[in-house]
């Protein structure tokens, strides 16, 4: 199965998001992400065998994820990808190093992971036309998080569905 660990918005957030990510597609073209696979990806697992995923599924459950705060202020692109995305413009140290003790322990149990450098970002759409980073003119979006999720990521011709597989505490 293929899986990621990721931060997910709350309810109330996504759809903030989703309104940003309308003007931006009116504008730029491309696939708008649906809401409820919008989320920040902390590593990427590619395809893990049962019994990994229930050992990730078992260590997620109790792993302490420290509260932090997300405020997501600058709009990117990423080009070859076609990948319009939302960041923040300077991430805190808390996320960062969430990221960090992540990625420590799966390759302490020799799990290959992505990305090898981190850019914190939230997919909005993909396969648009060019965009150039800039900020926001509106007001940023600010994320207090608590917890980290194993998500599960199936793929079919209707696109991509996500499916929690375990939250930290």
């Amino acid at each position: 199965m293929r899986l990621f660990l990721a931060l997910t918005p709350p309810t109330a957030l996504r759809q903030r998001l989703g309104g940003l990510a309308d003007r931006l597609h009116a504008e730029l073209g491309g696939r708008r992400i649906p809401d409820d696979n919008l989320h920040l990806t902390l590593a990427f697992l590619g395809e893990q065998s049962d019994t990994s995923a229930l050992k990730l599924r078992r260590w997620v459950q109790r792993y302490p994820c420290a509260p932090g705060r997300l405020t997501l202020d600058h709009v990117g692109y990423f080009h070859r990808p076609g990948i319009v995305w939302i960041g923040p413009s300077s991430p805190h140290d808390s996320l960062l190093k969430l990221q960090s003790d992540l990625s420590r322990q799966l390759t302490r149990w020799g799990l290959p992971h992505q990305p090898q450098q981190f850019r914190p970002h939230v997919s909005l759409l993909r396969s648009a036309m060019t965009q150039s980073a800039q900020p926001l003119s509106e007001d940023c979006f600010c994320w207090p998080y608590t917890s980290i999720q194993l998500i599960q990521s199936s793929i079919s011709h209707e696109g991509s569905r996500y499916t929690t597989l375990a939250t930290s505490r």
